[in-house]
This record gives C-alpha cells, structure tokens and sequence, in this order.
C-alpha cells in the first residue's frame, strides 16, 4: 500500500470506543498523511462524553448530527454525505473508514471503484461485508494488544486473551498464496505475498496471531523454508519463502 497517500480519516462515534484513538492515528499514520480527520456524532449525549477531551490532543474535528429520528442513524448518513464530497474534491486519494458498522459497506466500495485506498477500522465484531470491501482492514484489538505490551514492558503473556489461534485455514491461505507468488523453484518474494495476501483477505494481520512480522509467523507454523538474499539495492536482506512438502500419513493395510 502506498505510504504516501493523503487520507481521510472518517469516524463513526456512535460505534467505536474511545480508549486507543492514540494508537489508532499512530496505526492510521504508517499508511499515509491524515489531512483529514472528523468524527461524527451527537455530542449533546453523555454517551460522547469519553471523546470530547481527546479531539484537541489528536486534532480531530468533532461533527454534531443530531438524531431527528428515532431508530435512524444519522451519523451514518452525515459521514457518508462528507465523504462524497470529499472524494469530489480532489483533496486526498485515501480514507479510512473507522467503524464496525456494516452500513459502510456500499460507501467502501464505491470510493475503491473511484480508485481510492480504503482502510477500514473496527472491532473484530464488524461483519465480513464491510472488511472484505476494504483494501485493508485493521481490528482494533490489535491496537489494545500493543499498547498493553508497552505498559507490561513488552511482556509476551500480557495480551494471550485476545490473540486468535492461526487454524488451517489460515495456513492454508499462506500456502496457496506462496504457490501463487513463487517462481518455477518455488520461492516466493516474502514481499510480493504480503501484498496477495491483502488483497485475498483484508483483514490478515500477523499481530491478530501475536506476531509484529509475517516473518516470525511464518516461522512458528513450520510448514515453510525461508532464506534470506543479498539485496544489490539496501543493505538490508530480502526475505524469500518457499513451502515444504508435506507428507501425506501412510495408509495402514
């Protein structure tokens, strides 16, 4: 994803917790400028409360809608409004939606089809059709789980409960995605599958197995080789992965 990407930062605040906005612009920044950050929400209602004092810290700017209904989410509407007219403006050619509403599905593939980066944030709640429609798509536990590390010293066992177990499934996604990026000897640039990767399942992320690095995950599953190569261009080694032959149990007679 390109790191040089003027994005807009678009928040729900009837459906995102408060607590790791810090992190989140932090997380948001590593894929581009922020030029733009809103949030949206009725801030008459003591439910906004938690937020008010860190909008001025994060420079965020606080959109007021009101709910003239009952049972209708104008903050959806507002945000999706904003959006268009942001898009139309020429002003960036990135947003990233931070919601766990699936009601911005539509809004996230519209912006993609007028060749926008889209970045979605949200809990790991947020339905599949909202994060398959994003270019990548980020839970916001993964945010808890580092800032827990920095408080606990970076200590390993202080976020257990809330890391996924990788399954088979995952796995097999790493190889199929492997064989799709390798040469005829079957190496794969580790770079080139991060980036298939993403673009089959928005939502991959090694930090939601516990791992900062694809590296270190792909390492702890044992089903691959990896080697490094000189890099003609940066000191700085390449990576190449390549599966191993996995042997089928012998059939008893």
């Amino acid at each position: 994803m390109n790191t040089n990407l003027n994005i807009a930062v678009l928040i729900d605040g009837d459906n995102i917790p408060s607590a790791y906005v810090k992190e989140m612009m932090e997380e948001i920044a590593k894929y581009g400028n922020p030029t733009i950050k809103r949030i949206y929400g009725d801030w008459t209602r003591p439910n906004l409360s938690k937020w008010k004092n860190l909008l001025l810290e994060n420079a965020i700017t606080p959109i007021q809608q009101y709910g003239y209904t009952t049972g209708k989410n104008a903050t959806d509407s507002a945000m999706i409004i904003d959006a268009m007219d942001i898009l139309y403006s020429g002003k960036v050619n990135g947003f990233c939606l931070v919601s766990s509403d699936s009601d911005f599905t539509r809004l996230a593939t519209r912006l993609r089809e007028a060749g926008m980066q889209v970045i979605g944030i949200g809990e790991k709640k947020t339905p599949n059709p909202f994060i398959v429609a994003c270019d990548k798509f980020i839970y916001i536990e993964i945010l808890k789980n580092q800032s827990q590390k920095k408080e606990d010293g970076d200590d390993k066992d202080s976020d257990k409960s809330s890391v996924d177990k990788i399954t088979r499934k995952e796995i097999n996604l790493l190889r199929s995605t492997i064989s799709d990026s390798s040469d005829e000897d079957g190496w794969a640039f580790l770079g080139d599958v991060g980036g298939l990767i993403q673009k089959k399942q928005p939502n991959f992320d090694s930090r939601n197995y516990g791992f900062d690095k694809l590296t270190p995950l792909i390492k702890s599953i044992g089903e691959f080789e990896l080697e490094q190569r000189e890099n003609p261009k940066s000191r700085h080694k390449l990576i190449f992965v390549r599966n191993k032959m996995v042997r089928k149990p012998k059939s008893r007679k």
